[in-house]
């Protein structure tokens, strides 16, 4: 693999792993912030009958809250994943690659 595929593959991997973590960090936030202003228990008027527990704690949310927590947690999980998944890739080949360039391993021993 040659040196400007290995800065291609990392940037896929940057671009990948921020974003997946961002999105987690989000999602994090603003179930903390349900889990401080939504009510503790149903409330129909609202259309606030979708429960989620929050920590051990269980407030209640309208489908669509629910809904646009849920595809942000699973979006954000499945970059992150996907951003680990190249990253590994990323460091085989860069292993791979400082290896064949090596020139000589220092801690070889000379054949007679």
């Amino acid at each position: 693999m040659s040196a400007l595929q290995l800065r291609g593959l990392r940037l896929a991997v940057l671009f990948s792993l921020l974003p997946g973590l961002g999105g987690l960090l989000v999602a994090a936030t603003l179930s903390t912030h349900y889990l401080e202003t939504l009510p503790r228990m149903p409330v129909p008027q609202e259309l606030r009958y979708t429960p989620r527990n929050i920590h051990g704690t269980v407030v209640y949310e309208t489908e669509e809250e629910d809904r646009r927590l849920a595809t942000l947690e699973y979006v954000s999980a499945g970059v992150l994943v996907v951003g680990l998944g190249l990253g590994m890739v990323y460091l085989r080949q860069w292993g791979i690659a400082n290896a064949i360039s090596a020139e000589e391993d220092e801690y070889a021993q000379e054949q007679p």
